[in-house]
């Protein structure tokens, strides 16, 4: 059997950020909320590929080097919980059309691919906690980080001493001119 890696399309933070979001999220959050996502784990996820074979991370790479777009600014300006999945998240209140755009080129070519999407319309966001056992209380709206995107990346999910790592793996740079 053909050896697999579980592998998702993302934006890196920057690291100031990711600082000022986990030093936020201290502020704003009991400890006992649910698994906190480590600050070198946060990201936005674009398109989640699964677990695929070399070859198919070949081909959709080639296909993500083919996209042409401009890159965007995105702003984190909005928080929630999502009860199903035990996830409390941070997120864009209003995604720019760039972000859409991209992550529905890669969701696509992911689909093309034999890599399931889910049916559920993209939602960006962050996650910051991972098994929450309640509901949380989301604090306002009172917070933005805003930041210029021009580049996403392929990731793996590496398991490896009772932690998850995401390993970068590629990059491709968007267009330098904004939107």
């Amino acid at each position: 059997m053909a050896e697999t890696r579980r592998l998702f399309f993302a934006l890196e933070l920057p690291k100031e950020v990711q600082q000022q979001i986990i030093h936020w999220r201290a502020t704003q959050f009991p400890e006992d909320t649910g698994r906190p996502v480590a600050a070198e784990n946060l990201h936005l996820t674009l398109a989640f590929l699964g677990d695929i074979s070399a070859d198919k991370q070949k081909a959709l790479s080639q296909l993500a080097g083919r996209i042409r777009q401009k890159g965007f600014t995105l702003a984190i300006d909005d928080a929630g919980q999502w009860l199903r999945s035990n996830v409390v998240w941070i997120g864009p209140r209003h995604a720019p059309l760039g972000l859409i755009q991209l992550a529905n080129m890669l969701r696509s070519q992911a689909a093309r691919n034999g890599c399931y999407q889910s049916p559920q319309p993209f939602h960006p966001h962050i996650t910051l906690y991972r098994n929450t056992p309640r509901a949380v209380t989301i604090p306002p709206p009172n917070f933005r980080w805003q930041f210029k995107v021009d580049e996403f990346a392929l990731y793996e999910s590496v398991f490896r001493q009772g932690r998850t790592r995401y390993q970068e793996l590629q990059r491709w740079t968007l267009s330098n001119k904004e939107e």
